[in-house]
C-alpha cells in the first residue's frame, strides 16, 4: 500500500454514522496529519445499507478503501485486514468517532518512531475527559479492576475503540488470537503485554454515543467467557506466548518483585489466622461493593436471577485472585488456574444461597423493591462469604501460603539463591 499508517474502521450497519464519520476523518488526515495513511472500512455482516456507503466512499475519497468480511465481528475484521496491510503501523476507531481525533497524533506517533510496540487511548487515566453515564463508567471500571485481578493486567483501559499496533508487532500476536467479537481488543493487548511489548496509554477526550450499538449486556458475558478462556490457557500453558521484549519495568523480575527480593515474598503483613482474616475482610467489603453496584446496573436491564449470576460471577474471579495474592501471599501464576476453578466451586456455593434468598424473596412478594433484593443478596453473600473463607483456608489455598513462607525464609537467608528462578513462588 506504500503508507505508513492504515486506520480501519469496523462497522456493522452504521449506515446512519459512516459517511459523515469517515469524511470527517479523511479531512483531518489530509489538513492535520503529518504520515501518510489510508483508510479502509471493514464491514462485518451489515443488512443495510452500509456496504453501499462504504464502496461509494471509496469510490469518492482518495486513499479510502472499502473490504466486506461476511462474518459479523469486529475481532474478525480487524484480524483480517491487519493480516494482510503492508503499513507500518496498524490502528483502528469505532465509527461514530467519540474519541477526539487530536488524539490521533499522540497515539501513533510513538509506533512511528520506535519508541512503542502498541498503543491505547485510555479514558481512565489521569487527564482523560469523559463524558458518559454513571452505569456505563462503572462497567468500565470494574471490568478493568477485574483484568487486573484476574490476568495481572497493568494497562488502564482496555475497551477504548482507539488503539494502534506497530505491524511486525502485529504478526507475533495476532496469530494467538481467538476471539472474533468484542473481547479481541482486551486478548490483543494481554498477548502484547504478556509478550513484552512496550504499550503507550494516551488519554483520550471521549464523548459517549447515546445511540451505539453496543449491547451491554451481551458483550459483558463475552467478556467474563474471555477472560476465563484466556486466563486458563495461559496458566496452563495451551496459549504460549513468544518473549518479544522485557515483560517487567527496569528493576523488577518477571515474577514481580524487586530484583535481589525473594519471589513470592510479602512483608509487613501479619500472618497466621488473625491476619489472614483481617485481609479476607478487607478484601470481601470492596467485592460485596462491586457486586452490589453491578447488580443494581445490571438489574436495569435483565431479570433479577440472571444480575445475581452474572454480577456474582464477575466478583467472584476477582476476589479469588484478590485473596490468592493479598489474603495468603501467593504471586506468581503456578496453579492460578487451579486456584480459579476451586473458587469457582465455591462461586458456586455463594450462587445457590443467594439465587435462594432471591427466591424466597420473590416467592414472599411478587414485586419486591430494589432495596429490598439488596438487603436480601446482602445478608446471603454475608453467609455465603464466611463458606467461602472457610473453603479458601482448608482447601482452595491449603499449603501455598507455608510454601511461600518457606521461600521468603529460604531467600531471607540466603540472598545469592533468593535472586535465582529457583526461588519463584509456585
Amino acid at each position: 500500500m506504500g503508507v505508513q499508517v492504515e486506520i480501519v474502521i469496523p462497522v456493522r450497519n452504521e449506515e446512519r454514522d459512516l459517511g459523515r464519520s469517515v469524511r470527517r476523518l479523511h479531512a483531518f488526515l489530509a489538513d492535520r496529519f503529518p504520515f501518510t495513511a489510508a483508510v479502509t472500512i471493514a464491514d462485518n455482516g451489515s443488512a443495510d445499507g452500509t456496504w453501499a456507503q462504504a464502496l461509494a466512499l471509496a469510490g469518492e475519497l482518495a486513499g479510502v478503501r472499502a473490504v466486506r468480511i461476511g462474518r459479523p465481528g469486529r475481532g474478525g475484521a480487524l484480524r483480517s485486514v491487519w493480516s494482510r496491510s503492508e503499513a507500518a503501523v496498524l490502528a483502528y476507531m469505532d465509527v461514530d468517532l467519540s474519541t477526539d481525533l487530536n488524539a490521533l497524533l499522540p497515539l501513533l506517533a510513538p509506533l512511528v518512531s520506535g519508541h512503542s510496540d502498541v498503543a491505547i487511548g485510555t479514558r481512565l487515566a489521569r487527564g482523560a475527559r469523559v463524558i458518559r453515564g454513571p452505569r456505563r463508567e462503572v462497567i468500565s471500571r470494574c471490568y478493568n479492576l477485574l483484568l487486573h485481578a484476574a490476568l495481572g493486567t497493568r494497562f488502564s483501559d482496555a475497551q477504548c475503540g482507539f488503539k494502534a499496533i506497530r505491524a511486525d508487532a502485529a504478526r507475533a500476536v495476532l496469530p494467538l488470537t481467538e476471539d472474533t467479537g468484542w473481547f479481541f481488543d482486551t486478548e490483543l493487548l494481554v498477548l502484547a503485554e504478556r509478550a513484552g511489548l512496550r504499550i503507550a496509554e494516551v488519554p483520550v477526550d471521549w464523548i459517549d454515543d447515546p445511540d451505539s450499538r453496543v449491547k451491554v449486556v451481551a458483550t459483558a458475558w463475552a467478556d467474563l467467557r474471555g477472560i476465563v478462556r484466556l486466563g486458563t490457557g495461559l496458566a496452563r500453558g495451551t496459549i504460549q506466548v513468544p518473549s518479544l521484549g522485557d515483560p517487567s519495568p527496569p528493576g523488577l523480575r518477571a515474577g514481580g518483585e524487586r530484583a535481589g527480593g525473594g519471589a513470592g515474598r510479602r512483608r509487613g503483613l501479619p500472618g497466621g489466622l488473625a491476619g489472614q482474616l483481617a485481609r479476607f475482610v478487607a478484601v470481601g467489603v470492596a467485592s460485596t461493593v462491586a457486586y452490589v453496584l453491578l447488580y443494581l446496573l445490571l438489574r436495569a436491564v435483565m431479570a433479577a436471577q440472571a444480575a445475581n449470576a452474572l454480577s456474582l460471577l464477575a466478583t467472584a474471579v476477582a476476589n479469588t485472585a484478590a485473596n490468592r495474592r493479598l489474603t495468603f501471599g501467593i504471586r506468581g501464576r503456578a496453579h492460578a488456574a487451579r486456584h480459579q476453578v476451586r473458587g469457582l466451586i465455591a462461586f458456586g456455593i455463594g450462587l445457590a444461597l443467594t439465587s435462594g434468598a432471591l427466591a424466597a424473596l420473590h416467592a414472599i412478594s411478587a414485586r419486591p423493591s430494589r432495596l429490598a433484593e439488596v438487603v436480601v443478596l446482602v445478608a446471603a453473600n454475608l453467609a455465603a462469604t464466611v463458606v467461602r473463607f472457610a473453603l479458601y483456608r482448608s482447601w482452595v489455598f491449603r499449603g501455598h501460603g507455608r510454601r511461600d513462607g518457606a521461600l521468603a525464609r529460604q531467600a531471607a537467608s540466603s540472598p545469592t539463591r533468593a535472586a535465582g528462578p529457583e526461588t519463584t513462588t509456585t
